[in-house]
């Protein structure tokens, strides 16, 4: 029932002018109402259902704006299916199954509604309704937002969703409404949301935000055109695309996201102008799917909140960037699997934490005239079928400019390197490509390494002030019997080059050299040996007898020579069997080494490689110690040309990687050093027989370390434990180092020595045989600080000593 009367008036000829007047309803009021008429409603509630059939004027009172407020028990508040003028109504309703505001028909214009309800839609256009909404506001906690729908039209400015349960818009069977400046936010789901085959939406000046869910969601052949919108504030992706969905952006401001900014798969099409993105938590652009494709024109992706790369495109897909900005990402462009591809012309990539493009899984890239800045690694080619081409390119500031490996087979054009830190170009593992015409200056490692024997081809290349040398080549296994690049016309500004010796192998060499206009480019020699490492043709072995001797010689470890001794009579009698034309067990010579410090577990790695060599297992059987500052690098890139650079100097002989587990933290994250163990185990699957590998470290985290790490560990043969030493041992070793440097222990010496090394605490920081030595020093260091007081000593006085002599215990 109406709180007032409702006041009719009309405007037309005297014919009409009975229906002037006062009704006691809204429905007696619309009843007798005809096309022009005016309808004025005092203020008050409404409890009515109303129906708009004829094109009236249906308004509130002057200077009381929202003072009519129409709230049925249930059912549809107001339901329009005329061109009729609506103006200042507050609509409530609470029916789940029903919109508060139904448009059905007609061209009606509406403005300064309000619509506060828990309905299944606030608004609703539905038919061949195209209304003109202004200046109206949703509140709906219990469905969508706006719906409109089978091929429904229209036209919403200035409008407001404040709050909704579902989506905030809804557009789907072939509607093709228009917005512009409106806001949506506080929605669930998406914040507009566009489904199927027909249905498209143009957005002008909109902004979307503080979204439980997804900002914009196109899918089902539905198609978009969205300018000057913003998108910020979601829980979810910032826009969606799935299935053949269509969607233009222009300068549009996406940011703000925990998800992926855009996302878009399964044949969708998106374009973006002049659009930013940026504050992301996942990809910027992440585009999956044969015959998806995004086109980014003058955009700008930055300033990533996340650990992904700005761009990632996989499974098919194709992205084109063009004249447009990626920088403070962590990685910039990834692109992955056959058949995806991504073009990119005149844009800016830079400040770059690790990759600025990555290339993967037989992806293919096409780079011209692009400018990569402050980066560690410009361009990283990294499996076999990976390529594509780099043209006309610029790479400043890099830890390394391009890697190419694992059989990736890239073209490089007109590229220009400029200060990488450690290579302009780097090439192993396989690796190909062809460089033509590229420049790198100022390196402080070397301007082109090429390493593994990669049959990479150089031509008309040319390097500047590179500190290591312009052009670094190492065959595959240090002997000369690789392949190697093939170089031609290409120059360095070194005043002195240093030609490796002609190969003499029975097959022509591949890499040959045409003197350039300012120096020489080497041909491909061995890799270079670890200082203090075994010379390449090393002088002859102690007999395996000898070494033997000298493993047995060590004080204690009884349970790790009998190991060894077993390795050893295996590789023997293999090696035997072979000889005799029998067929030899297959034997891994790879080992884990767990114990605490000072046991004992480099010594015995040194003794394996020299009676490995002493068989002709190895051809040089020298140790190469590292730990992860040897193999670890700060950037992506630099771990795996450290790895393999470790792994180089170990050729022949044995790489002996002490506190292995560092290279597998608990708390690993992003962390480096999971690429040294997947660079080592792809090195130790390729050059098995080239080195042996040994592993070391405490025996719980070593145990931790090969569990999470199943790749590695399967490539061990057994795991040989070294225990502490017991007091006795210790005492031993003490004995040993005193017999070695020509001191005596005294009488009671021996027994004070097994009291000292019983109560010394055995915690953590104990170092076993590390321990004994260093009591040795320091018993000799009180030892001449006592006998430097007397004038003239006797032999005894300097060779024996004392109880007293013993340091405290700590």
């Amino acid at each position: 029932m109406a709180q007032g009367s409702v006041q009719v008036t009309h405007a037309g000829t005297s014919r009409w002018r009975r229906r002037t007047g006062e009704y006691s309803s809204l429905a007696a009021a619309l009843e007798a109402a005809g096309d022009g008429d005016v309808l004025t409603v005092p203020a008050g509630t409404y409890r009515e259902n109303l129906v708009l059939q004829r094109a009236v004027t249906l308004r509130g009172p002057e200077g009381a704006r929202g003072s009519v407020r129409i709230a049925p028990a249930d059912g549809v508040a107001l339901t329009i299916r005329a061109s009729a003028t609506v103006h200042d109504l507050h609509l409530e309703a609470a029916d789940s199954a029903s919109p508060a505001l139904l448009v059905e028909d007609g061209a009606p214009e509406l403005t300064d509604i309000r619509v506060v309800t828990r309905s299944a839609a606030g608004i609703e256009v539905r038919g061949g309704a195209r209304p003109t909404v202004r200046r109206c506001t949703v509140d709906n906690a219990g469905g969508v937002g706006i719906s409109v729908l089978d091929g429904a039209g229209g036209v919403f400015e200035e409008c407001e969703v404040v709050a909704a349960g579902q989506a905030g818009v809804t557009v789907r069977g072939g509607a093709h409404p228009r917005l512009a400046n409106c806001r949506i936010h506080h929605a669930s789901g998406a914040g507009l949301s566009l489904t199927g085959e027909g249905t498209t939406v143009e957005a002008v000046g909109c902004e979307l935000y503080e979204i439980k869910g997804t900002g914009v969601q196109v899918t089902g052949r539905a198609a978009g055109h969205l300018t000057d919108c913003t998108v910020h504030r979601t829980t979810a992706d910032g826009v969606t695309l799935d299935t053949d969905a269509v969607l233009t952006l222009a300068d549009c401001d996406i940011h703000d996201i925990p998800e992926n900014a855009v996302d878009l798969r399964s044949r969708s099409v998106l374009t973006l102008t002049r659009c930013t993105v940026r504050h992301f938590g996942r990809n910027g652009l992440s585009v999956w799917d044969p015959g998806t494709r995004v086109d980014a024109n003058q955009c700008e992706i930055h300033d990533s909140t996340g650990d992904y790369p700005a761009v990632w495109v996989s499974d098919g897909a194709t992205a084109v960037l063009d004249s447009t900005r990626l920088h403070d990402v962590p990685d910039a462009l990834f692109v992955l699997d056959r058949g995806s591809r991504a073009d990119v012309v005149d844009c800016d990539l830079t400040q770059v934490r690790n990759t600025a493009v990555s290339v993967s899984d037989g992806a293919t890239v096409q780079l011209d005239d692009c400018r990569i800045r402050e980066t560690s690694t410009g361009a990283w080619f990294r499996d076999h079928g990976s390529g594509g081409t780099l043209a006309n390119c610029t790479i400043d500031g890099a830890q390394t400019g391009v890697i190419v490996t694992k059989g990736a087979d890239p073209t490089i054009e007109g590229c220009t390197v400029s200060s990488p830190a450690e290579a302009g170009f780097y090439v192993s593992a396989e690796g190909r490509g062809t460089f033509h015409g590229c420049r790198v200056t100022g390196s402080s490692g070397f301007g082109f390494h090429v390493i593994d024997g990669c049959r990479t081809t150089l031509t008309r290349c040319r390097t500047e002030r590179c500190a290591r040398g312009g052009y670094e080549f190492a065959d595959a296994f240090g002997d000369g019997s690789g392949g190697g690049p093939t170089v031609e016309d290409c120059t360095s500004d070194e005043s002195r080059t240093t030609q490796a010796p002609p190969v003499t192998a029975p097959t022509a060499q591949p890499a040959t050299q045409t003197a350039g206009l300012l120096g020489n480019v080497p041909a491909p020699r061995p890799a270079p040996a670890a200082a203090g490492a075994a010379p390449e043709t090393p002088a002859p072995g102690r007999p395996s007898e000898e070494v033997l001797g000298e493993l047995d010689a060590l004080v204690g470890l009884d349970s790790v020579k009998r190991e060894v001794r077993t390795l050893i009579n295996m590789i023997e009698v293999g090696r035997r069997r072979q000889e005799a034309g029998l067929k030899a067990a297959s034997v891994r010579r790879h080992l884990v080494f767990t114990g605490s410090p000072g046991t004992g577990k480099t010594t015995v790695a040194r003794l394996y490689g020299e009676i490995l060599y002493s068989l002709g297992v190895l051809e040089r059987g020298h140790l190469v110690e590292v730990s992860r500052v040897d193999l670890v690098g700060e950037h992506i890139g630099s771990t795996a040309i450290r790895t393999q650079e470790a792994f180089d100097r170990a050729r022949g002989g044995v790489l002996f990687v002490d506190e292995a587990y560092a290279l597998s933290p608990e708390d690993s994250g992003r962390d480096f050093g999971k690429e040294a163990i997947d660079t080592l185990v792809k090195l130790m699957e390729d050059h098995r027989d080239a080195v042996v590998v040994i592993v070391a470290g405490y025996t719980a985290e070593m145990e931790r370390f090969l569990a999470v790490n199943p790749g590695i560990s399967s490539r061990f043969s057994r795991t040989i434990r070294f225990g502490d030493y017991a007091p006795e041992e210790l005492l031993r070793i003490v004995e040993q180092q005193g017999e070695e440097h020509e001191y005596r222990l005294a009488e009671g010496a021996c027994e004070a020595l097994l009291k000292y090394f019983t109560a010394l605490p055995k915690g953590p920081s104990f170092g076993n045989g590390r321990t004994a030595r260093q009591t040795f020093e320091a018993m000799v260091e009180r030892h001449a600080g006592r006998v430097a007081r007397i004038t003239d000593p006797s032999t005894d006085d300097l060779t024996l000593l004392y109880a007293e002599d013993l340091p405290e215990l700590p």
